[in-house]
C-alpha cells in the first residue's frame, strides 16, 4: 500500500514526467546506437512508444504528463536556433545551391500539402480532416497554429505531423538510396522538407551537409506552406 501511495504521488509531480522523459529518449537512443543507427530503428518512435506504454498503464492523463514534459517542449526553441551553427559552418554551400533550394521547396511543399489532401479527399475524408492534414509537413508549433486558423483540429494535426516525422525518418535513407541520390544537399532538404525535425535529426545521423540542408529545408517551409494551405486547400476539399 505504501509503495502504491507514493507510485500516486510521484506521477503528479512534474519532475517524474521529466525525468520519464528523458529516460524514455536515452533508451531509445541506445537501442538505436545498438542497432548501427538503421533508420527502421527510430528513437523517436521507440521513445514515443515507452512514453505511451508508461501513460496507459498509469492512467495518467496529458495535462499531468505535460506539466513535466513541458520543460523539454520549452528547449525545441533554443534547439532550432542552434541550427544557425552548422547553417553558419556552410554557409558557402547553401549559397551555391540557393536557386535549387527554392525551386524544390516551392515543388515540395506544393506536393506535400496536395498529396496527402488530393487522396484523404478522394476517401471521402470529412473537410476538418483535410484542413488538420495539409500542414502535416512543417513543424508542429506552426502546424498547429494553421490547423486551428482554418478550422482544423490542432490536436489531429499534432499526431499526423509526428507520424509523418517518423514516417519520413524511417523512409528517406532507403529510398534515396534506392533512387542512387548521392547527393547529402539534396537528401537533407528532401529530409527536412517533408518531415520537419525529426527528418532533420536523422539527417543530422547521416551526414552533416545533409543536416544543415535540412535544417534549412524545415525553417523555409515553416514560412512557405502557412501561405500556400490556404490558397491550395480550396480547390481540394
Amino acid at each position: 500500500m505504501d509503495s502504491w501511495k507514493l507510485w500516486v504521488y510521484l506521477q503528479t509531480t512534474p519532475l517524474f514526467w521529466l525525468t520519464a522523459t528523458l529516460a524514455a529518449f536515452f533508451v531509445a537512443d541506445r537501442l538505436a546506437q545498438l542497432a548501427n543507427r538503421r533508420p527502421v530503428v527510430n528513437p523517436v518512435l521507440i521513445a514515443v512508444i515507452l512514453v505511451a506504454v508508461l501513460l496507459k498503464a498509469s492512467h495518467t492523463d496529458y495535462p499531468t504528463y505535460f506539466n513535466g514534459a513541458q520543460f523539454v517542449h520549452f528547449l525545441l526553441g533554443p534547439a532550432t536556433v542552434a541550427l544557425a551553427v552548422p547553417l553558419y559552418r556552410n554557409l558557402e554551400l547553401v549559397r551555391q545551391n540557393l536557386l535549387a533550394m527554392l525551386a524544390a521547396l516551392i515543388v515540395g511543399a506544393v506536393t506535400a500539402i496536395v498529396s496527402a489532401v488530393g487522396i484523404a479527399a478522394a476517401l471521402g475524408a470529412p473537410k476538418v480532416v483535410l484542413v488538420s492534414l495539409a500542414p502535416k509537413s512543417v513543424t508542429a508549433a506552426v502546424a498547429m497554429a494553421v490547423s486551428e486558423n482554418l478550422g482544423g483540429l490542432p490536436p489531429l494535426t499534432a499526431t499526423l505531423v509526428i507520424a509523418t516525422g517518423i514516417i519520413g525518418a524511417v523512409v528517406v535513407t532507403p529510398l534515396m538510396n534506392a533512387l542512387r541520390i548521392r547527393d547529402f544537399a539534396a537528401r537533407g532538404f528532401a529530409a527536412g522538407l517533408a518531415s520537419h525535425g525529426i527528418g532533420t535529426a536523422r539527417a543530422f545521423t547521416v551526414d552533416p551537409v545533409a543536416g544543415v540542408f535540412a535544417g534549412v529545408a524545415m525553417g523555409l517551409n515553416a514560412v512557405v506552406t502557412p501561405a500556400l494551405v490556404p490558397l491550395i486547400l480550396p480547390w481540394l476539399s
